[in-house]
């Protein structure tokens, strides 16, 4: 789906992505799992960034460790990561699975954006903070949720 747009990502998106970042830049620590990765926004500013993309094409242009496969089926062992984060890409996937592999990953960090104007935004926004206990944030075009372990 992604492909055919992919060399053209981040000049379409990438300011729009690193403001998103910035706001939820203070729960990414330790290794860090980034579910629909794409270009890989996420490697280019943290370390210990494994980049997650169904389309090989997008992930060329990411940084660092990269794994082509999808967020309903992780092919990682739990405590694999510190943190799970998800910019502007669970709305393409089927939550419930999504949540399952989650949960099953252990993560003590997570950040999730969900596109507003998405068909089911309210829904995915409304399981994840229920399946997770996230706090939400208003950003401009999308719905901000974090949940973050504090020692």
């Amino acid at each position: 789906m992604y492909d055919a747009i992919a060399k053209g990502y981040d000049e379409l998106y990438g300011k729009e992505q690193e403001a998103k970042l910035q706001k939820i830049a203070h729960v990414l620590k330790g290794r860090i799992l980034d579910i629909g990765a794409g270009t890989g926004i996420v490697a280019k500013h943290f370390k210990h960034v494994t980049s997650l993309d169904p389309s090989a094409e997008m992930l060329k242009y990411a940084s660092g460790k990269k794994v082509i496969g999808n967020a309903e089926h992780l092919p990682f062992k739990p405590g694999s990561f510190d943190t799970i984060v998800s910019l502007t890409a669970l709305h393409h996937t089927h939550i419930d699975a999504v949540i399952k592999e989650i949960k099953r990953m252990k993560a003590k960090n997570l950040a999730f954006s969900i596109l507003k104007k998405s068909k089911d935004c309210k829904e995915i926004v409304k399981k994840l903070k229920h399946a997770f206990a996230m706090e939400e944030i208003d950003e401009e075009k999308d719905i901000l949720l974090v949940k973050e372990f504090k020692d």
